[in-house]
């Protein structure tokens, strides 16, 4: 089976790469994160032309979360279960299915802003749900995954250049801590060390050149549970995605699986 997770940052922006995307890539489930459209707006009718089920959580504003699969969808949980609420409403930001036997969630991490803003206690506070979340739905033997945009770098490593990020969100202590936590309820990072090239960044700012100067983070994450990351056989980021005009700011992450 082969599993990937995209901030496609607008799926209606994105849509003809994405399609193909799809077809090439012979991917069977993708979780996708910043669809920036409501469920109305969501593009059911191309997806099941290439053989998709969708189970979508969105309100058409800047965020919105979504499952596509070619196994099934089943005990679809919209939303974060005992998530916080920001401006006086619960956001769009998860979503989990079981897709061929395997439990997947999307997830898309509020980004935090700055330090000091109420944003960045809200991404702290919505982390400590997440883990709370986790914990109950990855029980037993079942295979099971959170995969998604965390608005995290785990480590020095995962960052183009760790001095440019001194005292901004993405890199802090308490960010980490937070997916330390995480990995808590028994989950690992299935991405291997080293990956295929250096740097294998998943996100790149549209401005500055970064994207061909390789200016990147590593925050489009997979982590698994034991039985989920024992079946893992290969893993990459498809960087070529990223590639050329009208693409997303982020790249497709893949992990193919022996089940």
């Amino acid at each position: 089976m082969r599993i990937a997770t995209w901030n496609v940052n607008s799926i209606t922006a994105r849509l003809p790469r994405l399609l193909a995307w799809l077809e090439s890539s012979g991917t069977d489930v993708l979780c996708v994160q910043e669809t920036k459209c409501s469920e109305a707006q969501f593009p059911f009718g191309e997806l099941r032309e290439l053989g998709y089920e969708a189970a979508v959580h969105a309100t058409g504003r800047w965020n919105g979360v979504a499952l596509l699969s070619k196994v099934g969808l089943e005990d679809i949980v919209a939303g974060l279960p005992g998530g916080p609420e920001y401006d006086g409403a619960q956001e769009p930001r998860a979503i989990s299915a079981t897709c061929g036997g395997v439990r997947l969630w999307s997830v898309y991490v509020p980004n935090g802003r700055e330090v000091d803003h109420e944003h960045y206690a809200y991404k702290l506070r919505w982390f400590e749900a997440l883990s709370a979340a986790v914990a109950a739905d990855t029980t037993g033997e079942r295979p099971f995954a959170v995969l998604g945009d965390f608005n995290v770098a785990p480590t020095d490593e995962d960052v183009y250049d760790p001095a440019v990020f001194a005292g901004l969100t993405h890199v802090t202590p308490a960010e980490r801590a937070a997916l330390a936590k995480l990995r808590d309820a028994g989950l690992t990072d299935v991405m291997p060390r080293p990956l295929k090239y250096d740097r294998p960044y998943t996100y790149w700012d549209y401005r500055q050149l970064a994207f061909p100067k390789n200016r990147g983070m590593r925050i489009d994450l997979v982590y698994g549970n034991e039985p989920f990351a024992k079946a893992v056989k290969d893993s990459y980021v498809d960087r070529e995605e990223r590639k050329g005009k009208g693409g997303s700011d982020h790249a497709p992450v893949v992990v193919d699986l022996d089940l």
